[in-house]
């Protein structure tokens, strides 16, 4: 088994649930500690590039207005093949589709507003990371 960071992000619906501790409190309850973390409000520039994959599908504009409406927390989540454990205590994108006790069908509005964010990947965590933390001492490499 393999420590890993990856990155997650409590978006602005969950923080505004006041559900932040709850959130946090499952990841820590499911073997991932917090490295790092900041309540912040994203700039649009930041989360323009932080979502850059997305640039051309049609929920882009929607998605960067919700995530930059109000505050978030950002965090590295440390532990075992965190990257694959964070996904799971998320669930599903979908809140749902997301199994019974994951964060977005506990916390989760739709799909879009589905309560957090986590790295797919190693790379993506890595990426992630950079835009929000700037802090080499995450690295997976």
């Amino acid at each position: 088994m393999a420590i890993e960071t990856t990155f997650s992000i409590i978006k602005p619906n969950a923080v505004k649930k006041n559900a932040i501790g709850s959130i946090i409190t499952m990841f820590e309850k499911n073997g991932l500690k917090v490295a790092a973390m900041k309540l912040t409000r994203i700039e649009k520039t930041k989360c323009e590039q932080f979502y850059a994959e997305h640039k051309e599908r049609p929920f882009f504009g929607e998605l960067v207005s919700f995530m930059t409406s109000g505050p978030v927390v950002l965090m590295a989540l440390k532990g075992e093949n965190a990257v694959t454990r964070n996904r799971e205590i998320m669930g599903a994108t979908d809140p749902q589709k997301a199994a019974p006790g994951t964060v977005r069908a506990l916390y989760g509005d739709n799909v879009g507003e589905n309560a957090v964010h986590g790295s797919d990947s190693l790379a993506s965590a890595e990426r992630e990371l950079k835009i929000f933390f700037e802090a080499k001492e995450f690295a997976n490499t």
